[in-house]
């Protein structure tokens, strides 16, 4: 008896077998990051005190704060990840894709351009898609912003900062973004068998020169870059950095506060033109040269408006306000050893070739999944699973492809990225550790807990597949360890 294979294949590729499954994988995605959600949650709630390694250096104040902090993040993360699910769920079902590509055609006609023209049109396709992006994420971007960073004192922008800086993000990000894309179509178009190979190494040079110009050029176009001030600090950091022959070029302080209290620091460059950036917020003793100005013009001021006693209790009142308010700044913040144990982690990373790594492990994934694109690109039945039955543009098939076609394999690369990357920054620490930076290390990371209000307590489950950092207190038992 002969069995007929043929219709089951045919039916296991039909386009809406491949469109079920693929929204199904979506909705599993979905329940398993608020199952791991949920657990992390119980920990916030369950967590009370202060673990046992901690209770030297964190007061049960400021874990109330960090444990409030948590719960105001993951239920903003809840609602705005539901809404996140049924956005795309509703955007996939209703057809809205094809839609908007018809749409992208629509005004292409209207200037008398015909679907021959279909870079531009993508171009098209992409612009409306980025409006609508901003104009269904905006509410939530403001709420984050201005009542979940507010109510915990990290968001230090003005609504009209805001406002400025979300339009300076959007027209900086198309006229980046729609020059590349155009390009990266046209190679696919015209670049025949080995398209994928042309493609690959377009995507390679164009991310080494972003990666080379972004913190001369684009960074400084929303926060202000200063070369960090001569003093203890700056030599203290050139003479770390020549002890490890780190070819260290410029040095930079990242004004960051005027847009958030986090703290942060980084380095960036190739070969023998590496920059360390710090943030001022990771500073303990360093004032923006803005701040400075202000405090001299507020102080000359107060001493040529002092004309009766009572305005003469009132600036006195007010002077103490301000030396409460420099006192809070003073307890934020690293002293210089701890700045220097922080660098010694990052330069770490350049030590130990992480950055390298990464890079490396990013192109040969890049490329693998350009040469599986190129196999599937002229699949039909992958464009009809989507709505498109009389045409299959280039720009769509990358987004069907790479975002929902390969969802699963993006999925677990995630996962081990981040297991990988977790293992580097406790090789990290144990290069800071090497350079006897070990108990400086720890102070820092606990100072910056605390000033970030990060919860020291983690779900086992949660942190393995969300944290690429490792959680605080593992990170404490290993610069614990005898040197």
């Amino acid at each position: 008896m002969e069995v007929n294979v043929e219709p089951i294949v045919t039916n296991y590729f039909e386009p809406e077998t491949i469109f079920w499954s693929i929204f199904a994988f979506m909705w599993v995605m979905y329940v398993w990051e608020t199952y791991l959600s949920h657990r992390q949650i119980q920990v916030y709630k369950n967590t009370t005190e202060v673990p046992g390694p901690l209770k030297d250096v964190l007061d049960s104040e400021t874990l109330e704060k960090a444990r409030v902090y948590a719960l105001d993040k993951e239920s903003f993360g809840f609602w705005h990840d539901l809404y996140g699910q049924f956005e795309s769920s509703v955007i996939l079902v209703i057809g809205a894709i094809p839609y908007l590509w018809h749409v992208a055609g629509q005004v292409m006609s209207h200037f008398d351009y015909g679907s021959e023209y279909e870079i531009t049109q993508s171009l098209v396709f992409l612009l409306l898609a980025s409006i609508f992006s901003i104009i269904t994420g905006m509410p939530w971007t403001v709420y984050r912003t201005f009542v979940v960073e507010q109510k915990h004192g990290f968001n230090n922008q003005t609504p009209g900062f805001f406002v400025k800086d979300q339009i300076k993000k959007f027209i900086v990000t198309q006229l980046i973004a729609m020059p590349i894309t155009a390009a990266m179509l046209y190679i696919i178009k015209m670049g025949g068998q080995y398209f994928f190979i042309y493609t690959w190494l377009f995507t390679l040079i164009v991310s080494l020169v972003l990666i080379t110009v972004y913190a001369d050029y684009i960074a400084p176009l929303f926060d202000k870059y200063v070369p960090l001030p001569e003093g203890e600090l700056r030599s203290e950091i050139e003479a770390l950095a020549k002890s490890i022959e780190f070819p260290l070029y410029k040095l930079y302080v990242v004004e960051g506060s005027k847009r958030s209290s986090h703290s942060n620091a980084y380095f960036y460059g190739f070969y023998k033109n590496k920059r360390i950036v710090l943030f001022d917020t990771l500073l303990e003793d360093y004032t923006p040269a803005d701040e400075k100005k202000e405090e001299e013009t507020k102080e000359t001021e107060t001493k040529e408006d002092v004309e009766d006693e009572t305005k003469e209790e009132t600036e006195e009142a007010s002077g103490e306000t301000k030396e409460e308010t420099k006192e809070e700044k003073k307890k934020k913040g690293c002293n210089n050893d701890e700045v220097l144990a922080v660098l010694a982690h990052e330069l770490g990373h350049w030590k130990l070739n992480h950055n390298l790594k990464n890079i490396i492990i990013g192109q040969v994934n890049l490329f693998l999944c350009f040469f599986l694109f190129a196999l599937l690109i002229e699949k039909k039945v992958l464009y009809e699973a989507f709505g498109f039955y009389d045409s299959q543009p280039v720009l769509l098939g990358l987004v069907i492809i790479f975002q929902f076609v390969f969802s699963p394999y993006n999925e677990l690369l995630s996962f081990c990225m981040t297991v990988l990357t977790r293992r580097f920054e406790f090789q990290a620490d144990a290069f800071a550790k090497s350079l006897h930076k070990a108990d400086k290390l720890r102070s820092a990371l606990v100072k910056l807990h605390k000033d970030n209000l990060g919860f020291p307590v983690a779900d086992w489950l949660y942190s393995t597949v969300h944290y690429s950092h490792p959680p605080l207190l593992e990170r404490l038992a290993a610069l614990g360890k005898t040197e």
